[in-house]
C-alpha cells in the first residue's frame, strides 16, 4: 500500500498547486484527477489480488 500513499501524495500536491497557481488551476486540477484515478485503480488492483489469493487458499 506504499504505492497508494505515493499516489495520494501526488494528488494532494497537484491540488495544492491548483489552489496557489490561479493561472494554471485547470491544469493542476486535471493532474489531480489523473492521480485520483490512479489511486482508485491501485485500490481495485489490491482487492483483486487479495480476492485471488483467498480463492487460491480455499481451493488448495
Amino acid at each position: 500500500m506504499n504505492r497508494l500513499v505515493e499516489i495520494r501524495s501526488q494528488e494532494l500536491f497537484c491540488r495544492e498547486r491548483a489552489a496557489l497557481d490561479s493561472e494554471r488551476r485547470v491544469f493542476w486540477l486535471a493532474q489531480a484527477e489523473e492521480w485520483e484515478q490512479r489511486a482508485l485503480d491501485e485500490i481495485a488492483y489490491h482487492f483483486r489480488e487479495c480476492n485471488l489469493a483467498g480463492v487460491e487458499l480455499t481451493a488448495a
